[in-house]
């Protein structure tokens, strides 16, 4: 043990009468929800780069964390490592997410990362079979290190497209190695500041292809987990190429990929993309491509991604109830891709802020279960739709405009609105928290 989280016992469920801050209140992992335990409905992941590499800055300031494992040498990683796992076993999270740069010293060039990596990948392979956690996705870091100022795939240097893809390889490999479940592709500066110094088509060209040779790498080593692609809009470029679902969704249809690629949604890129979290849900179901989730919230008055954890229950609520619509997660989860407010400085303070996300999307997910077996939403969605099922809605569907607007004539169609009902189903909504 490191010490680091001293005097923290294993996280317990004791309900929602407990005054104990270090318990859950909602999240009983072992309680069947629709016919499976909770842990398999929500399948909480830790991310490593918001919980451990992170140090606490801001846009106007520097770093505010100081943690004992923070340094660019192997040592460090390892006891990063450490702590991680350890923090992994309290909250009793079976899974976790990482970049390459979160875990590994960062080298001198493309072979002294990729040897760091692979003795960092050995080390986790060891705390995973102590521990029995799992990796949900593996990923790489390219858009830290200033090679990636103009993009990866994207970039007007073929040399850092080479970097790029070879640092792809490396991290597809580490995360096969361990188990992986998923690999992620965040494309943090694939996007452009100005047109004066862009070529837009040989820009997606070149996203297209990096894409297109990482589905095939997948298939010749024989990866059976999913490729995911998390949208991605206005931060830090300008102009995002994966900058919402429906991008992403033409962007994998123009190089044929629909099929190969699902995504994993946050949400505050969706926020930021000027969406709610369940419709880029909700979208993502009806185009067939859903993955993941990244779980985390914006500060609504700050404008940009501040990444906090989830505590608001009623969004929950309406993110899982498209979750269980879309059949639930296969591969993917729900990843804390949420950090500490620079203030919060203590190792108590991250137990907690995971405690009440757990909570929070428990809440929410319980909430959404009981929508979905009371039926009522639904029922009110259909009877919105009814005419489209009965015969002439359904010709409507095969007809042309000549015979559409001649039956309109002869029997003398002429409608009238009818209410959406929306204060009422927002009511109706309210009922179930």
């Amino acid at each position: 043990m490191t010490g680091f989280f001293k005097g923290i016992q294993q996280i317990k469920y004791e309900g929602p009468a407990s005054d104990n801050d270090f318990a859950f209140r909602h999240y009983n992992p072992d309680e069947i929800v629709m016919g499976k335990p909770m842990k398999d409905h929500l399948r909480f992941a830790a991310a490593y780069w918001h919980s451990f590499a992170w140090e606490g800055g801001d846009p106007f300031g520097g770093r505010t964390l100081d943690r004992p494992w923070f340094g660019d040498s192997m040592e460090a990683a390892k006891l990063k490592a450490d702590v991680a796992f350890e923090m992994f076993q309290i909250l009793n999270v079976p899974y976790f997410c990482f970049h390459d740069a979160d875990v590994r010293p960062e080298g001198n060039d493309f072979a002294t990362n990729t040897r760091n990596l692979e003795e960092i990948v050995d080390y986790f392979a060891g705390k995973m079979d102590e521990t029995g956690v799992k990796l949900l996705w593996g990923t790489a870091n390219l858009f830290s290190h200033r090679r990636f100022m103009s993009g990866a795939a994207t970039n007007p240097d073929p040399d850092v497209f080479a970097f790029s893809a070879a640092t792809i390889k490396t991290c597809m490999d580490a995360t096969v190695k361990l188990g992986g479940e998923n690999y992620v592709l965040w494309g943090g500066r694939e996007g452009y500041e100005t047109l004066l110094n862009t070529d837009m088509g040989r820009e997606r060209a070149q996203a297209g292809r990096m894409l297109q040779m990482v589905v095939d790498y997948k298939h010749k080593i024989g990866f059976k987990g999913g490729i995911l692609i998390e949208p991605k809009p206005q931060e830090p470029t300008k102009h995002q190429y994966d900058y919402d679902v429906a991008t992403v969704y033409g962007f994998l249809k123009d190089f044929g990929l629909e099929g190969e690629v699902q995504v994993n949604i946050e949400q505050g890129h969706a926020i930021l993309a000027g969406h709610s979290f369940e419709h880029e849900l909700a979208l993502a179901r009806e185009l067939g491509i859903f993955g993941s989730i990244d779980m985390n919230r914006n500060d609504y008055q700050s404008g940009w991604d501040t990444d906090q954890f989830p505590n608001n229950v009623p969004e929950m609520t309406l993110a899982f109830y498209e979750v269980l619509r879309a059949g639930g997660f296969k591969t993917g989860g729900t990843n804390f891709d949420a950090k500490l407010r620079r203030q919060s400085l203590d190792p108590e303070d991250l137990i907690l802020a995971h405690v009440g996300g757990m909570d929070a999307c428990a809440a929410g997910l319980k909430a959404a279960v009981a929508m979905l077996e009371d039926g009522k939403l639904e029922a009110a969605r259909d009877a919105r739709y009814a005419g489209w099922d009965a015969p002439q809605g359904l010709s409507l569907m095969t007809s042309d405009l000549t015979s559409i607007a001649a039956r309109v004539q002869s029997e003398n169609i002429n409608p009238s609105p009818k209410s959406g009902r929306q204060e009422r189903l927002e009511n109706l909504i309210n009922r179930y928290q």
